[in-house]
């Protein structure tokens, strides 16, 4: 975490987050900026895994934002990629080139598709992304699968935030119980357009119910 104290705005303690059938957590320290320190995130998410995004429109977006914003156009998913400490952004061909290794490192440990596999990254700017630390603590990544906390994936995607910032909600779906969890990354980034800031959402409603509308008295 950041030197910087804590913002006032920070709430007491980070919520106990449940777990959300399905999506398994790892985290890692590849020391990409820091050392001993978390920096990696890894989730694994089942098959079947339907997927949306919001990206920045900025005109200088990173790697890994072109990367993703072309892929996920198919709708599915089956694992997300973040690392902190680096954004492999204005790193050119060579961006694309760590980026494209990236997926296809993940997707080969989880047997699926490169395209399947959301990248996001965070940190410095200009510098190419230190791929070979990435690779050096993978297998022990994907090895622990399922170990991971909510808290844990929160503080390895942050970079000069203050605080892990993380949330969760249960709710019904038509008679269905569902539970929505996110985790967030960003310290005043979210303007304009989204800007620098990264936030991902994870749920275990199937998708065949979420035409219904969640009743008042739970969401």
């Amino acid at each position: 975490m950041s030197d910087v104290s804590k913002s006032p705005l920070a709430p007491r303690r980070f919520p106990r987050i449940p777990e959300v059938a399905g999506v398994r957590l790892a985290v890692a320290a590849a020391g990409i900026k820091y050392r001993r320190r978390n920096d990696l995130l890894l989730a694994a998410l089942p098959h079947g895994t339907t997927a949306a995004g919001v990206f920045t429109r900025s005109s200088t977006g990173s790697a890994p934002v072109t990367w993703c914003r072309d892929n996920i156009t198919s709708g599915r998913v089956r694992a997300l990629l973040v690392n902190s400490g680096n954004a492999n952004a204005f790193t050119g061909d060579q961006g694309m080139r760590d980026v494209r290794w990236s997926a296809g490192r993940t997707a080969k440990a989880l047997a699926c598709r490169p395209a399947a596999v959301l990248v996001a990254s965070t940190g410095v700017i200009g510098e190419p992304l230190p791929v070979d630390r990435i690779d050096a603590v993978f297998p022990r990544l994907v090895g622990e699968l399922g170990s991971a906390s909510w808290n844990q994936a929160a503080r390895a995607i942050t970079t000069t935030d203050t605080f892990p910032k993380g949330a969760y909600r249960r709710c019904l779906i038509g008679d269905t119980k569902v539970t929505i969890a996110g985790i967030a990354k960003g310290s005043g980034m979210i303007a304009p357009n989204m800007a620098t800031m990264l936030a991902f959402v994870f749920t275990d409603a199937h998708s065949s119910c979420c035409t219904e509308i969640c009743t008042p008295r739970s969401c």
